[in-house]
């Protein structure tokens, strides 16, 4: 039987509310999924209650109604909530949770998966900030060549035309095109390395459709930038999207 009764806290001293307040940054999907899966996960909403209305929880959130849509929608699709039609409907959280990646029951596709630390988390997304920011800032401060600006552009076509079993392919392909750029021949290796385990953590996340709408559009801000030559907006551009993944394995992962 549905409740009817929006969620109360179920541990003592902490509020449903304690991380529902207005996300930053350029983000807000990513966020909006971390914020609410942070929610879940740590029982601030217990399995099977209610979430604040979609009007309320919005303006909690700072975020658009699409916004939180869309974020509500994907956690629905990888298993964390249910929405239900009715007098009594809304959004509720999953009786039964997804199991961690690091669990015997595998990833969100179905994989055995080992074991992932949070220091392992830190470790690649660290590096990966270091390298690849630096890299676009530097290939937005080079000179390129018809040919490279044109295999840039084409790299972007790619991405953004891919569904999503090529997504991840191209969406590396285009990033160590970006390192290549930068002009450093010890670099690409480097970054290689980064994205093979990259890959592997996002591999134990569900791929997002609004994040992946989202990256393409980042991956133009960027490539526009290194085309353009402007190595501060590259840079820029290459953070905030470096951001948005970091918060969906953190949501996930951690």
């Amino acid at each position: 039987m549905s409740r009817q009764s929006s969620a109360t806290p179920p541990t003592a001293g902490l509020s449903s509310d304690l991380l529902l307040g207005p996300v930053s940054g350029t983000n807000t999907f990513e966020e909006t999924v971390q914020r609410l899966l942070q929610t879940v996960r740590l029982g601030l909403i217990a399995p099977g209650d209610r979430l604040p209305a979609e009007r309320e929880l919005a303006t909690q959130l700072g975020v658009s109604r699409d916004t939180l849509r869309e974020a509500i929608g994907s956690l629905a699709g990888a298993g964390y909530l249910i929405s239900r039609r009715g007098r009594y409907g809304g959004t509720f959280v999953s009786d039964a949770l997804p199991s961690p990646p690091d669990m015997a029951a595998g990833t969100p596709t179905g994989a055995a998966h080992r074991s992932i630390t949070a220091a392992e988390i830190d470790d690649v997304l660290t590096l990966r900030d270091i390298l690849e920011v630096g890299a676009a800032r530097v290939a937005a401060g080079r000179v390129l060549s018809p040919p490279e600006r044109e295999l840039l552009w084409s790299s972007l076509g790619a991405a953004a035309d891919a569904d999503a079993d090529e997504y991840r392919r191209v969406d590396s392909r285009l990033h160590l095109y970006i390192g290549e750029l930068a002009g450093s021949p010890s670099l690409v290796p480097m970054l290689a390395d980064v994205r093979m385990r990259l890959n592997e953590l996002l591999d134990a996340i569900p791929l997002l459709a609004p994040n992946i709408a989202h990256s393409n559009q980042q991956h133009e801000q960027i490539v526009i930038a290194i085309l353009t030559g402007r190595p501060d907006a590259a840079a820029e551009a290459m953070r905030e999207h470096l951001s948005g993944t970091a918060l969906l394995l953190r949501g996930f992962l951690e």
